[in-house]
């Protein structure tokens, strides 16, 4: 029953009258309801508005059960079609491929970065160390400059007619 008649509808007796119009009630049940639908109006617009669709129901024969694959090819058949015609496309797709392309350009440059600065760090504590082991005497002029890290190496390079010895 639609919206309207559950509302005009007893709801003690609805049920009653589905069962009335399937011609499942009998006997006690079916005098209580006669006596009802004299004296109550949204019962009997109710029953008078479902009889002919319940009679509609009773003619039509049931339909078979489609199958436990029914789901299956339903979905099989959407695909299909949507093959053929193509998917359709969305606004965002252009921008999604174009964001994948430069997460993945960046994430390149990043381990070329990584390993170029692991490298030229790896060169320069090598160059550091075979100062410091050396202590040449020419660029320490003072006993009290000592090459303590990677700048003072190169300041002293530099005032050194550009690291020529």
């Amino acid at each position: 029953m639609n919206d309207e008649f559950k509302s005009s509808a007893c709801p003690e007796f609805e049920p009653l009258l589905e069962d009335h119009l399937s011609g499942e009630l009998g006997g006690a049940e079916a005098a209580r309801l006669a006596e009802h639908l004299k004296t109550c109006a949204g019962c009997r617009t109710a029953c008078e508005f479902v009889t002919p669709i319940a009679r509609l129901l009773a003619v039509a024969e049931p339909t078979t059960d489609p199958g436990p694959g029914f789901a299956h090819i339903v979905m099989a058949r959407i695909r299909e079609e949507q093959a053929r015609h193509g998917a359709p496309k969305t606004i965002w797709q252009p921008f999604v491929s174009l964001a994948w392309r430069f997460a993945a350009t960046a994430a390149l440059a990043a381990v070329v970065l990584l390993a170029y600065d692991t490298s030229s760090n790896k060169r320069a504590q090598e160059d550091i160390a075979v100062l410091l082991a050396d202590e040449p005497h020419d660029l320490a002029q003072d006993a009290h400059t000592r090459i303590h890290n990677r700048d003072q190496v190169l300041l002293m390079m530099a005032e050194s007619n550009n690291g020529k010895q």
